[in-house]
């Protein structure tokens, strides 16, 4: 028997293969947790202009020196400035302006005292101000000014290569002019599984066969990883179906062709002849449970994963050695969350480095462990069921209750701090 590969080995050899997809442009509201392809740098400033941060009435602040409720300063109203609007005339010592809130500021004016520190009135703005305002406080220079380039410089960078481009981005993307957008082009990705086994998620349950569910599980994993998924139809366990199934996926033009089953040594693994027949694939048996034998390889020039048939095997080999790749492909960021944990129990291994399902309590001030049940990797009820995947290091056969590890997060935990 083969010496099993070590998973670091293994990852960083895949990982080598890939490189981040070309870009390519979308408009501005068609980005929405697309990657950005490269530095967004301004070319403007933002503010452009000296503005209003509220409405009042601009000032120089001098003006308003020593004044207060109990003895106001008054200052003549020359001009409104509506929002929009280009002040007509300079402002002078002794003027006041009422103006709105990112209206541009007067040539004159250094400060803007709030409507609510005068008797001003905003109720109707497009009527004429009152011949003048009484002030009730005093302002300091630039108070209630937002600074032109305050927020950007011209020639700052934005956006870093990379950024997921969130609403705020969108808004920040509209705000510099950006109406198309270079970002990574979206990996796609070819799914196919094999078995006579299987038959789809309408069909009765005959003696012998079970419901297709790897098929949708991958496809699902692949979406929530940024990727377009192109899920094809099962194929019974035949050479002919099988290499129909390989040709069909390559028409598809994908990025990535993932398969699950098929790649063992069982004797209906018609896989592996046809991968041969079709590309260059190395069979792995990797030092993981649950998921030991796994295909790397390529097909033509598309790179092909072989996963195990087992659904938790499926889910736990896509994490560990096929996300990073996708991410890679597509430009993203690995956000995994890890947190560490104590055991609320004894934990059999294997030897192998082992991703237990794992539900997450706090308790005495801690976060503690406790399995989901059987960790059989048939049963997807311990995926269902999982807070997170506890990382249980090679070598390990029996694990005491309190050992401290790290879990992979799954889902956010909402546990009492």
């Amino acid at each position: 028997m083969s010496e099993l590969l070590n998973l670091d080995i293994a990852l960083a050899q895949i990982l080598e293969r890939f490189e981040r997809l070309a870009p390519e442009i979308l408009a501005l509201p068609d980005t929405l947790n697309r990657v950005l392809a490269k530095d967004l740098i301004s070319d403007i400033q933002l503010p452009p202009f000296d503005n209003s941060a509220m409405d009042g009435f601009a000032i120089q602040a001098a003006d308003s020196d020593n004044a207060s409720l109990e003895s106001p300063v008054t200052l003549n109203v020359v001009m409104d400035i509506p929002a929009g609007a280009v002040p007509q005339k300079r402002l002078e010592q002794g003027q006041a302006a009422r103006i709105m809130t990112g209206a541009p500021i007067p040539e004159g004016a250094d400060a803007v005292i709030a409507v609510e520190d005068t008797n001003g009135d905003f109720s109707d703005f497009d009527s004429p101000a009152s011949d003048t305002v009484a002030l009730y406080k005093s302002v300091k220079k630039g108070s209630t000014i937002r600074s032109v380039g305050e927020n950007i410089d011209i020639g700052q960078t934005i956006l870093a290569s990379g950024t997921v481009i969130r609403p705020a981005e969108i808004g920040m993307l509209a705000s510099l002019g950006h109406s198309n957008v270079a970002v990574v082009r979206k990996p796609r990705v070819a799914i196919i599984g094999t078995g006579d086994e299987l038959v789809g998620i309408d069909e009765a349950l005959a003696p012998g066969k079970i419901r297709d569910s790897n098929s949708y599980t991958l496809s699902a994993l692949v979406r929530q990883d940024g990727a377009e998924a192109i899920r094809l139809p099962i194929a019974p366990d035949n050479p002919d179906a099988i290499r129909k199934l390989f040709q069909n996926a390559i028409a598809q033009k994908p990025d990535m062709i993932i398969s699950s089953a098929g790649v063992s040594v069982g004797a209906a693994d018609y896989v592996r002849s046809i991968l041969d027949e079709l590309g260059e694939i190395g069979f792995w048996r990797i030092n993981i449970r649950p998921g030991k034998p796994l295909a790397f390889g390529q097909i033509g020039d598309i790179p092909f994963f072989g996963l195990p048939g087992n659904p938790v095997s499926t889910m736990v080999t896509y994490d560990v050695l096929v996300r990073p790749a996708l991410l890679k492909l597509g430009g993203r960021k690995d956000t995994s969350q890890y947190i560490e944990v104590v055991t609320g129990e004894t934990m059999k291994s294997d030897g192998r480095r082992t991703f237990a399902r794992v539900r997450i309590e706090r308790e005495n001030g801690q976060f503690v462990a406790y399995e989901t049940g059987t960790q059989s990797s048939g049963a997807l009820v311990s995926m269902v069921q999982a807070d997170g995947l506890l990382i249980i290091p090679e070598n390990n056969y029996s694990v005491a209750a309190g050992t401290k590890f790290k879990v992979k997060l799954l889902r956010s935990l909402e546990l009492e701090s």
